[in-house]
């Protein structure tokens, strides 16, 4: 399947919603909002970051279909990778390649990101594109109602 990136359109949120509202897929990134079901909070999460003009999100497509989203955020020095796979998908290499893509259109350097410790696909993910484990963190995940252990990433410059 050919991945490609594009900008976010309104609608793709809708699917977005459904991705990010799928309790296994909440509950592997465990850092999630505090309640994913709620559409309201969901559409004016992403009403603020589309506005925001350092923010860069892309919707992913495989072979046209929109199979999840990804992008850079946050202050210079201290800028976050993301991205969201729809589960039906995982394990295809589409989170490798849109984030490898992604890395290819935001010259952005040194980018950081996060991933839940037990989370071996996003750390998989992350280090094929060349972000290396940097530090460690423990926080509270509301996906999992507990606290938990955060490995933190960094594609240096």
């Amino acid at each position: 399947m050919r991945i490609a990136l594009r900008e976010v359109r309104a609608d793709d949120l809708p699917l977005f919603f459904a991705f990010m509202s799928d309790p296994e897929s909440v509950r592997t990134a465990a850092f999630t909002s505090e309640d994913p079901t709620d559409r309201d909070a969901f559409d004016a999460h992403w009403r603020r970051i589309l506005a925001d003009g350092s923010v860069v999100l892309r919707t992913v497509l495989a072979d046209g279909a929109v199979v999840g989203s990804t992008g850079v955020y946050g202050p210079p020095g201290d800028r976050q990778v993301t991205y969201w796979i729809d589960r039906a998908q995982w394990g295809r290499g589409f989170a490798t390649a849109a984030l490898s893509a992604l890395l290819d259109a935001v010259p952005d350097r040194p980018l950081h990101a996060r991933a839940a410790a037990d989370n071996t696909g996003s750390r998989r993910v992350l280090e094929k594109c060349g972000f290396t484990v940097t530090g460690k963190d423990h926080g509270y995940a509301h996906a999992r109602g507990e606290e938990t252990d955060e490995l933190l990433f960094t594609l240096p410059g």
